[in-house]
């Protein structure tokens, strides 16, 4: 993901890329001219401003979307919007939304379509202290589990499902989103975020040592290397108008160009991806911002078929593991599989295509992360 690397290969290509390019113009998204007016666009997240969505910020900062003759709004939501639903009542033209909670909105009634999958992998932690005991999901019985809610307890569901432990046999806490409870010892295993509440604990100070925690403090159960593993941040469009919008049919191909320009752009400048989205409003200190940066980007790169490119095993083995699911209530997400309007390839792979000819990475197989120094406080 080296900015010179690719620029110089786009150079060595010659006049045979130039040709290739010529040729693949009809597919690609028209820069905007001068003085032409642009496409007014609205993007809700499902969080508020911070390094999850450095892309979509970084594609605003380094007038990607401009360039692609978009006028771009990013919506933040601090729980109070819920992304599928502002997209399918009409609201926003784009939405950021996890798979599994908008596989429930689809069998509701909403209709919305996968475009993009950014995230390749999930980045959910179970965290519990190394002496618990607690070592995988088949430690949770008899435990006090912490979880978010709001549709963030489905990778715990189904991860107990596939371990033959139903909701009843643990007890759930219901988590703020941070690691307080954990601290004081009110729950046993505490939902977490990679790029997040991860660094929170890491970056809280020992009383006994008064030192910061260490990896070594702590158990780490990763979701992605579970049965419960669900696909996570993705870009959610209308159905009904990418089935009979031509326009919006060219608006989503010349949206996902800049987002992925601007993913590139935060893998290959994390440092500046970091400060882009204090600047849009994070709240949280620079080490912790350039943490989240970071992990963020080990969710979407390696991309082997490309950023953003949905996996069909990987989409249905979220399917699956959403069915299995049964929440401590008796509640399934889902009772059957989502039609097939639920994702497509189509608009993705015409924006992935302008960018290689453009000699773009666009499976980041040079990804290297960086090494953060968390401080205290992430500051």
């Amino acid at each position: 993901m080296n900015r010179n690397r690719r620029l110089a290969t786009f150079s060595a290509l010659g006049l045979t890329a130039a040709l290739a390019l010529t040729a693949c113009a009809a597919d690609s998204p028209e820069a905007v001219e001068p003085g032409e007016e642009l496409t007014p666009i609205k993007l809700q997240l499902q969080w508020l401003p911070q390094g999850q969505f450095a892309g979509y910020f970084a594609a605003i900062d380094q007038g990607y979307f401009e360039e692609a003759g978009l006028d771009v709004e990013i919506i933040p939501s601090g729980g109070d919007i819920v992304p599928q639903d502002a997209l399918a009542n009409g609201d926003v033209d784009y939405a950021i939304a996890w798979v599994p909670k908008v596989l429930g909105s689809i069998e509701a009634g909403a209709g919305v379509t996968n475009i993009a999958q950014i995230f390749q992998r999930s980045g959910t932690l179970q965290v519990a202290w190394a002496d618990s005991g607690i070592t995988s999901v088949a430690d949770f019985e008899g435990k006090k589990i912490g979880s978010w809610g709001f549709g963030n307890e489905w990778e715990i569901f189904a991860a107990m499902a596939a371990e033959g432990l139903d909701s009843t046999t643990v007890e759930i806490i219901t988590q703020d989103f941070n690691m307080n409870a954990f601290l004081s010892g009110d729950i046993d295993a505490a939902q977490a975020m990679t790029y997040n509440e991860y660094a929170q604990l890491l970056e809280s100070v020992d009383p006994e040592t008064g030192e910061l925690y260490s990896p070594d403090d702590f158990t780490v159960i990763s979701y992605e290397d579970t049965v419960g593993a669900m696909l996570q941040d993705a870009i959610w469009a209308d159905t009904a108008r990418l089935d009979s919008d031509e326009a919006y049919q060219e608006t989503t191909v010349a949206f996902l160009t800049a987002v992925i320009k601007g993913w590139i752009f935060a893998a290959e400048n994390p440092e500046e991806a970091a400060q882009i989205t204090i600047n849009a409003g994070s709240g949280w200190g620079p080490s912790h911002e350039l943490w989240m940066v970071n992990e963020t980007n080990k969710l979407i790169w390696p991309a082997p078929n490309g950023i953003g490119f949905i996996d069909s095993a990987a989409f249905d083995n979220t399917v699956a593991a959403a069915l299995s699911a049964v929440n401590e209530s008796g509640a399934s997400l889902i009772t059957a599989p989502p039609p097939a309007s639920a994702w497509t390839n189509e608009y993705i792979e015409r924006a992935l295509a302008a960018l290689e000819a453009e000699g773009f990475d666009i499976t980041g197989d040079s990804f290297s992360p960086i090494q953060v120094e968390l401080l205290e406080g992430g500051n």
